[in-house]
């Protein structure tokens, strides 16, 4: 077994010649989603699965550099159950902080049973991303600002939160699910749109990474602002 450094904060672990990536984690001894832990030197890491989490496979597809990194304010929008925030705590860890939106209850219910309860580093926020009005008493100036939310209008969604949240010359990173956009274009096509709406609101776009193998149709956008 070898471990080596991806990212700060971030892994690959060498197991029986396969590489995975993996997380230290926060709060060890716990499981989220069923992921394999592994204990290295006394510390125990998550391995983090490509096929459910759309940050990994973006960082496998070569996504580059990657903006959230230890000790940094993320707001996480679209949080369900918390399979991928879980890895974002255990990567800003317990000098950063993740604000984690969802609207629907029942995947509320169980991020802050799977995840909320264990990490005192995220804080769960019931509420509807396209209203950031409404949770903004509770949100600070954050580093990074994530987004998985599956709707049509998602880059509108990310302006918005960005616009009230994101601190002059954050980052953002935005999962494209191309069939929530329009099911009947091109992806190629529903993402550059996306992106283009993120350029003409002020963020310079440094990357956009299509996430097959591991996720049909899907991108994800990484992105500056400079509001």
């Amino acid at each position: 077994m070898e471990l080596s450094q991806l990212y700060p904060g971030i892994y690959r672990l060498r197991i029986d010649d396969r590489e995975h990536l993996a997380t230290l984690n926060l709060a060890p001894g716990v499981s989220v989603y069923g992921e394999r832990r592994i204990e290295v030197g006394g510390w125990e890491y998550r391995l983090w699965n490509p096929h459910r989490n759309k940050l990994a496979a973006a960082l496998l597809r070569g996504l580059s550099p990657m903006p959230i990194a230890p000790g940094m304010r993320v707001l996480y929008l679209g949080t369900a159950s918390g399979t991928n925030c879980s890895h974002v705590s255990d990567i800003v860890g317990v000098e950063g902080h993740v604000w984690g939106v969802e609207i629907a209850p029942r995947p509320m219910r169980d991020f802050l049973e799977r995840v909320v309860r264990y990490r005192a580093n995220v804080s769960p926020i019931l509420g509807d991303a396209r209203k950031p009005e409404g949770y903004s008493a509770l949100v600070p100036l954050v580093d990074v600002v994530y987004a998985d939310v599956a709707q049509p209008d998602q880059a509108a969604i990310v302006v918005r939160n960005a616009q009230l949240f994101l601190k002059s010359g954050g980052w953002v990173l935005m999962a494209i699910k191309s069939r929530s956009v329009d099911v009947t274009r091109p992806p190629e096509e529903v993402y550059e749109e996306q992106v283009g709406e993120l350029k003409t609101s002020g963020f310079e776009v440094l990357e956009v990474v299509e996430l097959e193998p591991y996720e049909r149709d899907h991108a994800m956008a990484l992105a500056r602002y400079q509001g």
